[in-house]
């Protein structure tokens, strides 16, 4: 919601600055988002005279001017058509920075004449779109002054964010009512003109009445549209409003002003009475934004006897709407149901300053009064002749009490408010207040204390106070929500009970383990695209209202955002990029905890040890794999290899790791060639996701931590080579090896495979460090030679043999 100051003060009488005001503002509740004064970025553009003007010598079209802007005269370059000798204008000197493009001007040479500054246009300065010529302004201008003061640009544009609840400050005069509770001035009484109409209204009708309970409409003949005023198109400016035409203009300045929206129909192209109904399916309308929509049964339209004019109080119709030929008008003052605009808004993905108005809930009680103001200022600024009102169905404007004891504020908020000062700031902000205070008396000669017993009255224009905790909120916001104590709950005694659950403490220690392991994390949207979705297998929900078609579906994979992350890093130079995200994978049944990974670019960098970069390799993602597998708790020594990876992956560059053929807790390795060309990666890059939920929930056994006993004798290693077919797998050879002595051998490692001269075709070796720990007493030669021989004969089921 913006607005300027000045426009602030037609409602607040306040002697308050600035500063003043943009303080209170947040002590009540009214986030201020920024404030911009226009003046500030045009104090160095200063009045300047044309005081002769003759051809350039060198291009026809550029004229040479000697400009007077209050320091002595200077020779600018001009190309404008209307630049001559006497005319007023606006004059850029060295060293200011024209708003439009942030060029800072220069003394420079144009066409081999020198140039000091320049004149400059509206569209250079940011103040409307003519680009023609250079600004033109009074001769009586006073030479040098400021452009900005003189023009009355010094006026700051204020932007506050408004909360869902706070409907009645989606207009000028609701936020200056705040102001005023508060102590920041006094609100101006607002005049609502009498309309003298003649004749009968228009036809309007009601027939949808749960979507518009009422609908309130005057005509107004023989206008004369054209440009607004001067005050209302430079306020509409200044927040970004386009000025359309004088009374198209009513109706946005109404809207911003009173937060009252309303429209215009240009009568001559209506057809019957207008009629709020029910759309029917196949309808279409064209909105004044230039797009065609469908409507359907379970939305409001105001439509005559051929056609749909308007998607009730969210957008008119192109073809009804006011032109400059216009000569009668229809002025539609209506109330629709919030539910209502808000279902249709999200249904058609239109959204509108009326429909964040009528969603939230404008006054019901404010449509005679709305209708006047806007039929007064037609009548004063197009002329014609208003005729009566018509008033078809009846607004909600039924009587809200609360029942209420100041008290309560205490209670509740914490803050101690007299109750006078409770009453003053709940009638300032409109409520009325009846009742007895509270007393202090005699019954009977016994001391009897009477509670405050007040009925509150709640304005029309809030349709957000219910009960008796929103009054308190209104006092202690208007009173400053910094004025609330901070009072630390009680403690209770003894220690803390842990509040983590197994789940949250699991995705702990995998967040510290990659991190740990040099990971990067990640945080990503849930929602990707469909096309993204598609390459890792296909999404289970779709959106019914999603942010964009960018971010449409719920994420089945954790790679889609990893991978637009990881090619966002390499685009900005990173060379080496490791990336992690814990978070949720998303199916029709439900959502599954995942931590999912990205390495790409260089796993070592070149260096004259090293030679070339080194880039990562399927196993690098594998030993990610392991490592945040044994963080998260799984059983990694009893995990088994299960072939390759899903289509995401590279074929026979990646795998699966898996506890029984079915159980899936993993899957790693390089990235499908068209999966990384999709995400617009170059070079090599792998990857790779842990199933959290899929890993087996450990026993509970308290929170003591096992003793630490270090073995008392010194492990032995040996060393076995094996000849085995080149089809079995490293895995397997390994699992058989450590099963031949489970008590003894604690530990199994690959270090070596080998084809090439000495082994047969089709044949491989393998060689293993096996590492055998002795319990009580060492090992005797015995023992060392029956359990390498159970090694031997372990590999033997495999087909392998003992290297020589």
């Amino acid at each position: 919601m913006k607005f300027t100051l000045s426009w602030l003060k037609t409602h607040l009488n306040t002697d308050a600055g600035l500063p003043e005001i943009l303080k209170a503002l947040t002590n009540i509740g009214l986030e201020v988002e920024g404030v911009e004064n226009p003046a500030e970025k045009l104090g160095d553009f200063r009045i300047a005279r044309v005081l002769t003007a003759k051809r350039h010598p060198q291009a026809d079209k550029l004229q040479v001017l000697t400009v007077d802007a209050g320091e002595g005269a200077l020779q600018v370059v001009c190309g404008a058509p209307n630049a001559r000798a006497g005319l007023v204008g606006v004059f850029g000197r060295e060293g200011a920075v024209v708003p439009v493009n942030g060029m800072v001007l220069k003394k420079a040479a144009i066409r081999g004449v020198e140039s000091n500054g320049m004149m400059c246009s509206a569209r250079e300065l940011e103040l409307g779109e003519d680009h023609d010529g250079i600004i033109e302004l009074s001769p009586e201008a006073p030479v040098g002054q400021v452009y900005a003061q003189w023009a009355g640009l010094d006026d700051p544009v204020i932007d506050v964010s408004i909360t869902p609840n706070r409907q009645d400050c989606m207009g000028v005069r609701g936020i200056a009512r705040d102001l005023a509770a508060a102590g920041l001035g006094t609100l101006n009484a607002i005049v609502i003109p009498t309309v003298e109409g003649s004749g009968p209204g228009p036809d309007v009708r009601v027939e949808d009445a749960d979507g518009c309970p009422a609908f309130f409409a005057r005509t107004v003949r023989g206008v004369a549209n054209g440009q607004s005023p001067e005050w209302m198109a430079k306020r509409l400016k200044a927040i970004g409003q386009k000025p359309i035409s004088t009374l198209v203009d009513i109706t946005n300045y109404l809207m911003i002003d009173l937060g009252r929206p309303l429209h215009v129909y240009d009568m001559a192209t209506l057809k019957g009475p207008l009629t709020a109904r029910r759309g029917r399916a196949g309808e279409e309308v064209l909105a004044l934004n230039g797009k065609t929509y469908t409507v359907d049964e379970t939305m409001t339209v105001i439509a005559d006897d051929v056609a749909v004019h308007d998607i009730g109080g969210i957008m008119g119709g192109e073809h009804s709407g006011a032109q400059d030929s216009t000569t009668d008008v229809l002025i539609e003052c209506a109330y629709f149901t919030p539910e209502r605009i808000a279902v249709t808004g999200q249904k058609l993905g239109l959204t509108s300053d009326a429909r964040g108005r009528f969603e939230r809930g404008v006054d019901p009680a404010f449509l005679d009064d709305g209708l006047s103001i806007a039929t007064d200022l037609v009548v004063k600024l197009c002329g014609g002749t208003p005729s009566e009102a018509t008033r078809a169905g009846e607004p909600p404007v039924a009587v809200k009490t609360v029942t209420y004891d100041p008290a309560q504020c205490l209670a509740l908020a914490g803050v101690d408010v007299a109750g006078s000062e409770q009453r003053h700031i709940l009638e300032s902000l409109g409520f009325g207040v009846e009742g007895n205070d509270a007393a202090f008396g005699y019954e009977d000669g016994l001391p009897v204390a009477t509670p405050a017993n007040w009925t509150v009255t709640v304005p029309s224009w809030r349709r957000d106070v219910d009960g008796w905790p929103d009054l308190v909120e209104e006092v202690v916001r208007i009173v400053g929500l910094d004025q609330v104590p901070s009072t630390p709950l009680p403690r209770a005694p003894g220690v803390a009970r842990p509040t983590a659950t197994a789940e949250q403490l699991v995705e702990r220690r995998v967040r510290r383990t990659a991190a740990a392991r040099g990971l990067a994390e990640a945080i990503n949207w849930s929602f990707i695209s469909e096309k993204e979705a598609a390459s890792v297998g296909g999404a289970a929900w779709t959106l019914a209202n999603p942010i964009s078609e960018d971010l449409k579906v719920m994420r089945p994979s954790l790679l889609p955002g990893l991978l637009s992350a990881t090619r966002r890093n390499m685009d900005r130079g990173a060379a080496s990029v490791r990336l992690f995200e814990v978070g949720r994978r998303y199916f029709a049944d439900k959502e599954r905890a995942t931590i999912g990974f990205v390495l790409a670019g260089e796993k070592v960098a070149r260096g004259w040890q090293t030679g070339k970069a080194q880039p990562f390799s399927a196993f690098d993602a594998k030993g990610e794999v392991i490592a945040l597998l044994a963080a998260a708790g799984a059983p990694v020594g009893n995990l088994q290899n299960h072939g390759e990876a899903s289509a995401a992956y590279h074929p026979g560059q990646s795998g699966t790791l898996r506890l029984g053929p079915k159980t899936m807790l993993a899957e790693f390795g390089l990235l499908h060639p068209s999966l990384a060309k999709q995400f617009g990666l170059t070079g090599i890059a792998v990857a790779g996701e842990i199933f959290l939920d899929a890993i087996p929930a450990k026993r509970a056994s308290g929170f003591m931590r096992a003793p630490y006993a270090p073995p008392p004798l010194q492990a032995v290693k040996r060393d076995f080579a094996f000849i085995v077919d080149e089809a079995v797998e490293a895995d397997a050879l390994v699992r058989a090896v450590r099963g031949a002595d489970k008590k003894a051998i604690t530990d199994v490692r690959l270090f070596d495979v080998f084809v090439g001269p000495g082994v047969d075709e089709g044949r491989k070796s393998m060689a293993v460090e096996v590492t055998l720990q002795p319990g009580e007493k060492s090992f005797s030669q015995e023992e060392l030679d029956a359990i390498s021989a159970a090694v031997v004969k372990a590999a033997e089921k495999l087909g392998g043999t003992l290297r020589g």
